[in-house]
């Protein structure tokens, strides 16, 4: 008996959490997920896990009927805390910033945005909306400046002792002998990744003689937020601090003042009270003791809220490159792979594996396989054989509760549209002739019946495919090999040249090229292979892309041929 979609797919099972916990905490209330992001740098691919768990999980709660909000806090009030390697547009001169929100910092050199924060959220909005993703989107820095958190400001200021006993339990103490306790030790690359994640490993607030404060200033004189608070008091909610970037010292009335903000692992609790947030996933960095989520776990409390549901979600990695980090330069965005497949596959990564599983993202030449299994998926779909979690993957990557998503109208292999715009180096008229006598029953008509596909496999092949891996057909035969070869290996150039006329589509070369070898050994032409024929036939197509492309391996030799054409095949193979 098959298994109920609740059974095998974890999107449903956070929901059924979800609503359940919804109704219990505030019944008749819209549902209410989060995600935060930080437009520190590239808002990279793990960085989308933050956004993406909780769209599918909003999606399907929505899907149901039942009203749903999917908050993206940009923590764009964050601080600036490096000048990012390889960036466009920025050098060393930015470092300057260091310490002031991320909204005050100027952007990359020619960019159309106004801030640093604004830049870098461009891109992510885009990518959101080409895959699908409805939320409501919240700045910090708007959130502050405006006043909206003065009264969850004020309340954490006067409740500061008890916030400092909890953050207290968790700080690292020097024990007697010298030795600091032993601690988890957490991957280099995972504390880097955690950048970015609007989760970084910021202080939990300033201690003074006067005692621990949960708030930051950003100093009035130099913008930054190298400040500690020296006095505060509760009755007047006068506010001194101190700069130590430039020694300005000021006194405010934090009742009228919005130039600062709460330490970070004081402000998502608070946040999770303020909205009412009853889901919001976290990456890897923030679930170890100590880290922000188990710590705001016993905060928010204090603000008369509960911690959300917030299950841990793991890295994700591209082909060939380690665990990714915003502040390394070169790291893929959402936009990077967008350019390269269309926003059903990526869903579907996200989809199908929980998340706890960590996955892989491919820019190398993997990207045609996972196509390749997307379109069986797709196959058995069509035909019902799909087991129920594919299936459950498959309508979260191709729909949302708001309709389907846009796609290609007739989605051919992807690995056979990047070896055809590789040979023809993207030319449309070849290009479509080529297609066209694919399927000769029925051609195309125009190009569009197989875009967008095709113009992502021409940005991977264009973009990711190194220069000395490009498919360049020889202009002349290559005499020096035709003249070397033997009787044997004539006639079997000789057999395929006779027989392209009659078998010029995909299917019917495919029969030919590996039926060459079969009747050179006696057989019928459907024979099945043995170890000697498989053998002779990679011996063969090593001669045929020699001929062809001056290398002993190339796209698939049905598609190359079908590229080059049968004129010129025949005068590259003439013996």
């Amino acid at each position: 008996m098959a298994q109920s979609s609740t059974e095998t797919d974890w999107v449903s099972r956070f929901a059924d959490e979800v609503i359940a916990e919804a109704e219990r905490r505030a019944p008749g209330k819209p549902v209410v997920v989060a995600s935060g992001l930080s437009p520190s740098g590239p808002i990279h691919l793990g960085n989308l896990r933050e956004v993406m768990t909780p769209h599918l999980v909003a999606d399907e709660i929505r899907r149901r009927g039942i009203e749903v909000r999917h908050l993206i806090s940009w923590d764009d009030y964050d601080r600036y805390r490096k000048v990012p390697a390889g960036v466009p547009g920025i050098d060393e001169s930015w470092a300057q910033h260091i310490g002031k929100p991320l909204t005050a910092v100027p952007a990359p050199a020619g960019s159309a945005y106004p801030n640093w924060a604004e830049h870098f959220k461009a891109a992510m909005v885009e990518a959101l909306a080409e895959l699908g993703v409805e939320y409501d989107p919240i700045s910090q820095t708007e959130q502050y400046t405006s006043g909206v958190y003065r009264e969850q400001v004020l309340f954490a200021m006067k409740h500061r002792g008890d916030i400092d006993a909890i953050l207290d339990q968790y700080r690292t103490k020097q024990k007697p002998g010298g030795k600091k306790p032993q601690q988890k030790q957490v991957d280099e690359a995972e504390l880097e990744a955690a950048e970015g994640s609007g989760a970084a490993a910021e202080d939990d607030g300033s201690s003074s003689e006067s005692g621990y404060f949960p708030y930051k200033p950003y100093c009035a004189s130099c913008g930054k937020d190298f400040t500690t608070v020296t006095s505060y008091d509760d009755e007047t909610t006068e506010l001194t601090y101190v700069c130590a970037e430039d020694q300005f010292t000021e006194t405010v009335k934090l009742s009228e003042f919005n130039r600062g903000k709460l330490v970070w692992k004081v402000d998502w609790p608070m946040r999770w009270a303020f909205e009412g947030v009853i889901f919001e996933p976290s990456g890897v960095d923030h679930s170890s003791p100590g880290s922000s989520f188990q710590v705001g776990g016993q905060i928010v409390h204090i603000f008369g809220g509960e911690q959300p549901i917030g299950p841990m979600y793991a890295f994700v990695g591209i082909s060939g490159m380690a665990k990714m980090s915003s502040s390394k330069g070169g790291v893929p965005t959402p936009a990077d792979a967008l350019k390269i497949m269309e926003p059903q596959l990526l869903r579907w990564l996200y989809a199908r594996r929980r998340p706890n599983q960590s996955f892989k993202i491919a820019f190398d030449q993997e990207i045609q396989r996972l196509y390749d299994e997307w379109d069986k998926l797709e196959s058995k779909v069509t035909d019902g054989s799909v087991l129920p979690a594919d299936a459950a993957a498959h309508t979260r990557a191709v729909r949302t509760a708001a309709g389907e998503l846009p796609r290609t109208p007739r989605p051919m292999p992807y690995r056979t549209l990047a070896s055809v715009v590789d040979i023809t180096a993207g030319h449309d008229e070849q290009t479509l002739r080529i297609l066209s006598d694919l399927d000769p029953t029925t051609p195309l008509t125009s190009l569009d019946e197989v875009r967008p596909r095709l113009d992502r496999a021409e940005n991977w092949i264009t973009t990711q495919v190194p220069a000395d891996q490009r498919t360049l057909v020889r202009e002349d035969a290559d005499t020096e090999l035709l003249s070397s070869l033997d009787a044997e290996g004539r006639e079997s150039l000789r057999l395929l040249v006779d027989g392209l006329d009659s078998h010029w589509s995909l299917d019917g070369l495919t029969t030919l090229v590996y039926g060459v070898p079969k009747v050179m050994a006696g057989l019928e032409p459907d024979a099945k292979p043995t170890p000697e024929l498989k053998v002779a036939q990679r011996t063969f197509f090593a001669l045929l892309y020699r001929l062809l492309v001056t290398r002993e391996t190339g796209p698939r030799l049905p598609t190359l041929l079908l590229a080059v054409g049968a004129d010129r095949v025949r005068k590259l193979l003439a013996a």
